[in-house]
This record gives structure tokens, sequence and C-alpha cells, in this order.
């Protein structure tokens, strides 16, 4: 039979167990902001329903989804209960295919019960997983061979193990519900929506973290208009990183605040400074080369930051040991500050400043790959090229100031913009003192890097 069977299912399971559903659903916890993904306990009711009502019953609990107190419109409405009713139904069969019975499990029914309920819950997750797939691809946020974007797999795959999790509490849902019948989700899932409210208390702080560094990223670039979004460019390119190298999540976000706040020093320095139009001088340039220890003065008491604080200070270290504050050599400098010096770099490269127009990222990439082993750690290059040419990279569009400089006439009036970007890449006042003047293009666009011995 292509629809059903329908032996087994006992309706006013079936509406209890519905009306169960929706409430889970209407409670689930947002994990995944960027891309609106969650995870409610409404999993462990769906597989529950595999059991005590059998496929048709659980594809009917599933699309029950539409009904759930949510602001949704009619079209998210639609595919979420399509998609609980596909995946349940699927579900259902192959816990029917390797002998799973349809009703109320007795004791005599274990342990043989277990496999097929466990095959249940993996072809529940592989069909849920590729109707996702499947409305990723239609939405243009993936592409077989191709960039994906600013999409990130690996989060959302943790947050369908998290909801295999609660799928394998719908058998304990089952096999008590004959005794209490509707107290016995309840007495199972009640410490996961104690577990759950917790949960969100800790999402909100999070939130609320990121909403108060995006707040200083902001006052540090009122500071130069050629650096608005520059903070959290490279926030995301140290994540890019972090993940690349296989970090855990909780250490991607500790360096992502790190790359929000890697600037938050040059509070401390004077605007006339930053957007001097003539040479620095031998003062200016060592107030500038202080804003690491400054920036880890002002937020070294923010106690969630962690080892963020070590990048922050020292993301303008070398590997030759000619960088600063304190001249650190090779692996004595920290991770983090490994991964934020290359993401700072790349998108100092890649963005426009007064003084010259962005590189692309092929030039960029390919003098991240010169200055590796002298400046940068060759692992975090590579992990930032590989992380590149599988999500892309958004170059900025900056648009010429209102009474700003901009191009050819730039170039006459900017050598203090070279000299930041040679220290923001870890140069040496030498590489400073090398700009000769705007008839020195090539000198100049070197020392944007400051990478190599010149």
């Amino acid at each position: 039979m292509l629809i059903g069977p329908y032996e087994g299912i006992d309706l006013r399971t079936l509406a209890l167990i519905a009306i169960l559903f929706v409430v889970a659903e209407s409670i689930s916890t947002l994990v995944l902001t960027g891309v609106k993904a969650g995870i409610s306990p409404s999993s462990a009711v769906s597989l529950a329903a595999v059991v005590l009502v059998g496929p048709v019953g659980a594809a009917v609990v599933g699309f029950a989804s539409c009904f759930s107190i949510r602001r949704q419109n009619l079209v998210k409405r639609a595919f979420n209960g399509a998609q609980f009713a596909l995946a349940a139904y699927a579900a259902g069969h192959a816990y029917l295919l390797l002998g799973g019975t349809v009703g109320e499990p007795g004791r005599e029914d274990f342990p043989a019960l277990v496999l097929p309920y466990v095959a249940a819950v993996l072809t529940h997750s592989l069909v849920n997983s590729a109707l996702i797939a499947v409305l990723m691809w239609t939405l243009g946020a993936v592409r077989p061979g191709g960039p994906r974007g600013r999409f990130h797999w690996r989060p959302l795959m943790a947050v369908e193990l998290s909801s295999m999790g609660y799928q394998m509490l719908g058998l304990a849902i089952a096999a008590v519900w004959g005794g209490v019948g509707l107290v016995a989700p309840l007495l199972v899932l009640l410490p996961l929506f104690i577990a759950r409210w917790t949960f969100a208390q800790q999402l909100d702080e999070t939130r609320a973290h990121e909403a108060t560094l995006a707040t200083l990223c902001q006052a540090v670039e009122t500071k130069d208009y050629y650096t608005r979004g520059h903070c959290m460019r490279v926030a995301e390119g140290s994540a890019m990183i972090a993940r690349e190298l296989g970090m855990p999540a909780e250490r991607v976000q500790k360096i992502r605040y790190a790359g929000m706040l890697h600037d938050i020093g040059k509070l401390g320095v004077p605007t006339k400074v930053l957007q001097k139009t003539g040479r620095l001088t031998d003062d200016e340039y060592a107030a500038i080369k202080l804003h690491p220890t400054r920036g880890y003065e002002i937020v070294r008491e923010i106690s969630f930051l962690d080892e963020a604080l070590a990048g922050i200070r020292h993301h303008h270290e070398r590997l030759d040991g000619r960088g600063y504050p304190m001249g650190l050599v090779g692996m004595e400098i920290p991770e983090s500050a490994r991964v934020i010096s290359v993401a700072d770099v790349f998108d100092c490269l890649t963005s426009t400043r007064s003084y010259r127009n962005a590189w692309s990222v092929d030039e960029a990439v390919a003098e991240l790959r010169a200055c590796a082993g002298t400046q940068f750690d060759p692992r975090m290059v590579e992990a930032l090229v590989r992380a590149v040419e599988r999500e892309g990279w958004e170059t900025p569009d900056i648009a010429e100031p209102p009474g700003g400089c901009y191009g050819a006439r730039a170039a006459d009036e900017s050598d203090t913009h070279a000299a930041e970007a040679a220290q923001a890449a870890g140069g040496a006042p030498a590489v400073v003192e090398a700009i000769a003047g705007p008839e020195d293009s090539a000198a100049s666009a070197e020392a944007v890097t400051g990478g190599r011995d010149r």
C-alpha cells in the first residue's frame, strides 16, 4: 500500500499526541539566528507517535506543526508541516520494516523494539536534513560545486545531532504511555523544558554580549571612514579560520569576539593621529603601536572574553619576532592572535582605503602566502584560503566620503594611512619610513602588507 498502513491508529491517542506536539513545537529555542534554525522537544513527540500510531498517524502529528503558536507566514507553516509529516512518515516505515510494532509497547517488546526505533530516528534525521538541504539550494544559500556564501553547515549539523538526542526520548514516552497516558510525556520532557528555559536565558545573555561588543566596534570605526565594518569582517574571517581548524564552537565564539575587539585600543589613540594626512612622527607612530596593549587594558575585566584577551593583545606579533607589543617569536604567540593576524591583514588588503583601491582576493591570498612563515602562521593562512574558496568573501563597497579625498588625490595626502596599514599588518617602523611619496606607488602598495623583508 502506497499510503498506509492504517491499522493500530487509536484516534484518542492520535489527538492527544498531536496537541502535545503543537505545544512542544511552539516553544522551540532558536539556536542559529543566521538561518533561523531551532530545536524543540517536539521531535521526541514525533518519534513517540511513530511507535504509538504508526507512519500515517505520525505524519498527521507532524503536519500539526502548521498550527504551532508562532509568528510565521503561511508558506513557512506549510513547509514545516510537510517537512515534519514526510520525515515522520519515512521514519514510521523504517520502524515497521525492521520489525517494529504499532501500539503501546509492553515489557515483552524490549529490547527487540530498540533497533527498529533507532532506525526510525536515523531515518527521521536523514529525511529532515535532506529537505533542509533542498530548501537551502532553492534559496541560493548553497550550490553544488560552488561557493556556499555565508551558510555554515557544521552548526546546523550540531543542531540536528542535538535533535536526535531529543528523539531518542520518544521511546521512553511510548513505553510509559499505557500506564500514565498524557502524563507520560510530561514526566519525560519536564526536565527538558527546564533545560530549554535555561538555554534560552543563556542565549539571550550571549546576544546581549554581542550587542555590547558591536557597539564598541562602532565606536572605534567612527574614527576612520575607510575602516567601517572592518572589525566585524575580521571577526567573521577569524571565525572562518577557527572553524576550518576544527575548533569547538565555544572557542570559535571567543576568537570571533577577539576579532570584533582587536582594534578597540584605537579609542586611546588621538583621532588626529589616525586621520593625519601627512607623515607620522616617531611619537605618533609609537602611539599607534600601543593600541593592542591599550585594547587589552580596556576590556580585560570583561570575564566572558577569556581567550579573546590574548588575541586582542598580541594580534600584531610576528612569527619572526619583529612584531609588537612584546616581540614574541613563533609558537610563543597565542593561537587566537595568530588567527586574528591573518584575518586582519586579509581584510585590510581586500578593502578600499583612502590611499589605494582594494586588492583582489587572489592577490591578497598570494601576499599572505608569501608572508607565511615570517609574519603569519602557515596553518592559519591555508585555513583561511580553504574557507574563502568554499564560502566566498564579500569585499566592502565603500563610497567616497562627503568632503573626503579618494584615489590619486588621496595618494598625495595619506602617508599616515599607509603607516596605519603597515602596522596593521605587523610592519616595522623602517617599512613606514620607506614610503617616499606618491611617486613611489609600488612602495606604497608593499607597505600596506608590511609582511616581507624589503
